[in-house]
C-alpha cells in the first residue's frame, strides 16, 4: 500500500528550505551568546542561550515566540538568551558558529544532512532521555518522524513541523476569468504559461533570491518526476547513477524551458520566497509555486478574498516520467538541537524546553495557526484558512518523495542551488549537470 503524508512520513528532509519551514519575529535577544551560568536544585539561576529563524510576523512564528515567552515567566529560575535570526541567513550564520565549536546551547536545527554534519562535527548530544521518559508524548507523532533525526540508534530532536516542499498554489479567480484548468500534464503547464502571459498575468512568481526555493520547491519534485526516487537515491550514494544522466539533464530542461518561456517574473533572482508569496497574494501571478510554510504566511496576510480564491495542487506529470506524477517532495519538520556542552542542571532546563516547544498542546497551536505538523492533532477547519484546509486534504491523498538538499551535502546543495540561479538565466543543462556532480564525486572521496 502507498504511504501518504498522513499515514508515513519521508525519510527525506530539506532545507528549507525553509525552507522555509517556519519563520517569525522579533527576539527577547540578549548580547550575550552560547555559554550559560550553572544551576542547582537550590534554585540558583540557570542561563540557556537558543537561536531560533521565527522573525516574522506568520502566525506559526507568533505561536513560538509567544511559546518561549511564557516559558521564561512560568520557569523564573531558568534565563534564556534569545537570538531570533531571519530564515534566508540563519543557517549561513549557524554554520559559521558549527565551525567555530561555539554552538550555542539549543537551536533550530533540520532533520537529515544537517543534522548528520553535526553529529559528525561532534556538536550533538541525543535527546534519547527526554523522548522516553514521555511515552504518551512520543506514541503522539507520526509514524518515520524521528527517522531523520536518527543515528545510530540516537535520537537528536523532535519536528516541531511538516513541510511539504512542492505545492503548486493556483489563484481559482484568474483560472476562471481564463477559462483554464489546474495543468496535469507538462503540456498542460507550457499552455498555461502562454495563456497567462497573453493576458499580460505573470504565470508563476518565484522568489529564487536565497536559491535554495528553486531547488527544494520545483527541481526535487520535477525531477523526481522525470527520474524518480530510486535513480535519485543511487546518484546521492554513486551507486551507478550521475547526475550527468541523460534523465537528470531533461529534468533541468524542464526547468529552462520554464524560464525561457517567461514563466517567471522579471527579477526572480532579486526578491526572496516572502516576497514571492506576498506577489501571489496580492493577486499579481496566477501560480506559486512554494511549501508547506506559506500557509502560516499567507493567513497572517493575505486577505480573506485572497485566501478564498487559492487553491492548491502537485505539480504535473511528464512524458515518459519514472517517478509518481502524484507526489509532493518534503521533509518532517525542523526540530531544537542540543549542544553537546550542556550538562547537569542547565541540561534538565534544555529538556524542559525541548518538549514545552514540541508539546501537544504547542503542536495544537502551531497546527491552527496554519502550520503543518508531524503530531497527531485533529483539524479543526473552522480555525484555519481554506487553503490550509485544501491542502491538508491534498497531503492524505499524495505519496511523497526526498527533497534534493535533504540527500545531498550541504557543498554539493550549494552548487546545486546556484546552479540553478545560472540556468534560470540562461545557462546549460548539461554544464551545469557536470558541475553538479563533479562537485558531488568530490564529497563522495572524501567521505571514503
Amino acid at each position: 500500500m502507498k504511504k501518504t503524508w498522513l499515514t508515513a512520513l519521508l525519510t527525506a528532509c530539506m532545507a528549507v528550505s525553509l525552507i522555509g519551514c517556519g519563520s517569525g519575529g522579533n527576539s527577547n535577544s540578549s548580547k550575550e551568546s552560547g555559554q550559560a551560568s550553572a544551576t542547582n536544585a537550590a534554585g540558583e539561576k540557570v542561563k540557556l542561550s537558543i537561536w531560533h529563524n521565527y522573525t516574522g510576523d506568520d502566525l506559526r512564528a507568533q505561536t513560538m515566540r509567544a511559546t518561549l515567552e511564557q516559558f521564561q515567566k512560568d520557569n523564573p529560575n531558568i534565563q534564556l538568551d534569545i537570538q531570533g535570526i531571519p530564515p534566508d541567513g540563519y543557517r549561513a550564520r549557524l554554520k559559521t558558529v558549527a565551525a567555530a565549536n561555539e554552538m550555542p546551547d539549543l537551536f533550530v536545527m533540520w532533520p537529515g544532512v544537517m543534522t548528520k554534519e553535526f553529529h559528525g562535527g561532534d556538536l550533538l548530544q541525543p535527546i534519547n532521555e527526554l523522548i522516553d521518559s514521555k511515552p504518551e508524548w512520543k506514541e503522539g507523532f507520526l509514524p518515520n518522524s524521528f527517522n531523520d533525526f536518527t543515528i545510530d540508534g540516537n535520537t537528536y530532536a523532535v519536528p516541531m513541523a511538516l513541510s511539504p516542499t512542492s505545492i503548486l498554489y493556483y489563484n481559482k479567480k484568474m483560472f476562471a476569468d481564463n477559462n483554464v484548468q489546474p495543468p496535469k500534464t507538462w503540456d498542460e503547464l507550457m499552455s498555461l504559461v502562454d495563456t497567462f502571459n497573453k493576458a499580460k498575468i505573470t504565470p508563476i512568481a518565484l522568489g529564487n533570491k536565497a536559491a535554495w526555493l528553486a531547488q527544494s520547491s520545483i527541481l526535487s519534485s520535477l525531477g523526481d518526476r522525470v527520474t524518480g526516487t530510486e535513480w535519485f537515491l543511487k546518484a546521492v550514494a554513486g551507486d551507478g547513477a550521475k547526475f550527468t544522466d541523460p534523465e537528470f539533464v531533461q529534468a533541468l530542461a524542464y526547468l529552462k524551458q520554464l524560464s525561457d518561456a517567461k514563466a517567471f517574473q522579471d527579477g526572480f533572482n532579486s526578491i526572496d520566497n516572502t516576497q514571492m508569496e506576498q506577489m501571489f497574494a496580492q493577486g499579481k501571478a496566477a501560480m506559486m509555486i512554494d511549501g508547506g510554510w506559506a500557509l502560516t504566511n499567507l493567513a497572517a496576510n493575505a486577505s480573506p478574498e485572497a485566501l478564498a480564491d487559492m487553491g492548491a495542487t502537485v505539480l504535473p506529470s511528464v512524458p515518459d516520467g519514472k517517478g509518481s506524477p502524484n507526489s509532493l517532495s518534503g521533509v518532517v519538520g525542523t526540530g531544537l538541537g542540543l549542544s553537546k556542552n550542556v550538562e547537569g542542571a542547565r541540561k534538565e532546563a534544555a529538556f524542559k524546553l525541548i518538549y514545552t516547544m514540541a508539546s501537544p498542546e504547542v503542536q495544537k497551536k502551531t497546527l491552527e495557526g496554519n502550520q503543518l505538523v508531524s503530531y497527531k492533532v485533529d483539524l479543526d477547519k473552522s480555525k484555519v484558512s481554506p487553503i490550509f484546509a485544501e491542502v491538508y486534504g491534498l497531503l492524505g491523498t499524495v505519496t511523497t518523495t526526498p527533497v534534493y538538499d535533504g540527500r545531498l551535502s550541504s557543498a554539493v546543495a550549494d552548487v546545486m542551488n546556484n546552479g540553478l540561479q545560472e540556468l534560470l538565466m540562461g545557462g546549460s543543462p548539461e554544464a551545469i549537470a557536470k558541475k553538479i556532480q563533479d562537485a558531488h564525486e568530490k564529497e563522495l572521496a572524501m567521505a571514503k
